[in-house]
């Protein structure tokens, strides 16, 4: 069955496991998503603050602490302001965690990854795995609490 697609942007890191399931999850969902590597495009800050706000997360909570030059930049005190860290996620696009998924639903940060499915309008058919095995829609195609 295709479905016709709504609108779905994610911010995407290929080498990210979170993130390719996302991808996945919402390409088996029939939708056809805009994937934006971020890490290859970069940050602006007027849509790291759109972006940030529609998502209702601040720069602190968007920050990604491991596997990324935070520690080593001095942005883990909880005393870096937020326009310190909106400067670094710039420089060093990594610093922003991911996937960020955009829809007319919302926008979230999909960590873990089933956080996605808040987003669509429909779930993709079952059975239908996380990226560690567990699963996420069953069979007969219901959401896995």
């Amino acid at each position: 069955m295709t479905r016709t697609p709504f609108p779905i942007v994610i911010h995407h890191n290929p080498d990210c496991g979170t993130s390719r399931n996302v991808v996945a999850i919402v390409e088996a969902a029939g939708y056809q998503p805009m994937i934006i590597e971020y890490l290859k495009t970069g940050w602006t800050r007027p849509y790291l603050l759109a972006l940030f706000a529609a998502a209702n997360l601040t720069p602190r909570a968007a920050l990604r602490e491991t596997k990324s030059p935070a520690q080593d930049l001095g942005l883990l005190d909880d005393g870096v302001p937020d326009e310190t860290l909106l400067a670094a996620m710039m420089v060093h696009p990594v610093l922003v965690n991911r996937p960020i998924v955009c829809t007319p639903r919302g926008v979230k940060l999909c960590r873990p990854s089933e956080t996605v499915l808040d987003l669509l309008d429909h779930l993709p058919p079952g059975p239908l795995t996380k990226e560690d095995g567990q699963l996420l829609i069953d069979a007969q195609g219901r959401r896995v609490a």
